[in-house]
């Protein structure tokens, strides 16, 4: 029984993380030892977005402070903070509670500009060649311009008459921002703020999609995780779990990883959509897979 707990602990490590909103200073260290990144988990051209890349593996290569220091700075939004920060280009954009998406310096802390919806805003930002991009729960998603904070369109989402709110993380890739709403999942050209295409799931898409090798990954509060061809659409492959997948899956090395309500994390091979293998907890979680180094990190 020990050595078989001890395989488990190298294969699946299951962490519990906490989110603490404040900014930290400190001392990063190389590691001459860290894991090669692999293609896959880098962000396209310049994009900042939820879980740092296409894949949402949740690794970042810039790594982060070894240490707390101090409290740089905090500002104040007069709401809850749901929505994950994105950096770029020297500020922070984040949404909150009361409705607004932000724009701060990073280094000062100081506004240097709101912009206002209908909603709150919990989704986490995605910018890409100067422009924001986030959901609101007024139903929009928005593309706004960094510099000028001026919108360059807004994108209606819903069932018609209906209106659904959008707490999902979009996602930038081949000039397509992919997101889910509602029912669905939503393909539109960056450009025009026009849709390309959109999948029609029977019940909620919250979960924050992936893109790799051409190919969407999400899943829908029906028990499914899906596989879509990112340029029309088309159903490749899905995968049922048993239990609601809301969390953002993760794709490395040939396998999606993701949790759902079934209280399992599953590995998928994304060629087939068959699973690889199953870990299971014993209790319901919807925490977002990190995958590094051999490991999958979770929380449970």
């Amino acid at each position: 029984m020990e050595d078989k707990m001890s395989w488990r602990i190298i294969r699946v490590s299951i962490v519990p993380l906490v989110i603490v909103a404040m900014i930290v200073v400190g001392c990063t260290k190389k590691d001459t030892n860290k894991a090669p990144i692999k293609d896959e988990i880098k962000s396209e051209g310049a994009v900042a977005m939820f879980r740092g890349n296409l894949a949402r593996s949740g690794v970042y290569p810039s790594g982060g402070p070894e240490k707390f220091t101090e409290v740089v700075w905090k500002f104040w939004t007069g709401g809850g903070v749901m929505s994950s920060p994105a950096v770029s280009g020297g500020v922070v954009y984040f949404g909150s509670n009361v409705g607004y998406l932000y724009a701060l310096d990073i280094r000062t802390g100081l506004e240097k500009w709101k912009y206002k919806t209908e909603g709150m805003v919990m989704s986490s930002p995605a910018v890409s060649d100067g422009v924001v991009y986030f959901g609101s729960n007024d139903s929009y998603l928005y593309a706004v311009d960094i510099e000028t904070s001026r919108e360059k369109w807004k994108f209606k989402t819903g069932s018609e008459g209906r209106d659904s709110g959008v707490s999902s993380s979009p996602v930038v890739s081949g000039g397509v921002i992919y997101f889910g709403s509602e029912l669905h999942l939503y393909a539109v050209d960056i450009k025009t703020g026009l849709e390309k295409w959109k999948f029609e799931s029977d019940n909620f898409v919250s979960s924050d999609p992936a893109v790799s090798g051409g190919v969407v990954y999400f899943g829908s509060e029906n028990g499914y995780l899906y596989a879509m061809d990112a340029e029309n659409g088309q159903k490749k492959w899905e995968f049922w779990s048993s239990g609601a997948v809301i969390s953002s899956p993760a794709v490395s090395d040939g396998t999606v990883f993701f949790v759902s309500n079934n209280d399992s994390l599953n590995a998928v091979d994304i060629r087939t959509g068959q699973e690889k293998w199953k870990f299971k907890t014993g209790d319901p979680f919807n925490s977002s897979p990190a995958v590094s180094g051999g490991l999958v990190y979770f929380g449970g």
